[in-house]
């Protein structure tokens, strides 16, 4: 049984939706893996150097959190950014290219919901992305 990918084919087995987002999500895992791997190759062979220096890790490593911060002088929120040339903080993109991906796939299948004019699946996918968009904006924060 073969699986076709038209959107005027009901009785295809994946959708033209499902198959884009699918597609779409593959390329971004793949890329943010691609991320992770390089940014940690590059923090262990001390090509980009660290924040905290690995010597050092081990004595901070435990700490609370607020201890950490303070000893280490390491940035809360979204402040590791600026410090994306730090071996430490490298890695961070990829996480968050990993968790921005659905985002991406959700735009993607936008379009097709749009000319079928399903405004229902329109609506969520809107919904979706706004509240992942909140959610990394840092104003949802809790105990501060």
């Amino acid at each position: 049984m073969s699986v076709q990918n038209s959107e005027s084919n009901s009785d295809s087995l994946i959708s033209v939706e499902q198959q884009r987002y699918a597609t779409w999500l593959n390329w971004g895992a793949r890329t943010g893996l691609v991320m992770l791997i390089v940014a940690f190759s590059a923090y262990v062979t001390g090509w980009l150097p660290a924040h905290v220096p690995l010597d050092k890790l081990p004595n901070v490593w435990g700490l609370p959190t607020a201890e950490y911060l303070k000893q280490t002088g390491a940035p809360t929120g979204w402040g590791w950014l600026h410090m994306i040339g730090q071996g430490d903080f490298a890695g961070l993109l990829g996480i968050a290219w990993l968790s921005g991906s659905s985002l991406i796939c959700l735009l993607a299948v936008l379009p097709i919901y749009v000319r079928r004019r399903d405004w229902v699946f329109v609506a969520l996918c809107m919904v979706a992305m706004a509240v992942q968009l909140l959610a990394a904006s840092g104003m949802l924060t809790a105990g501060k």
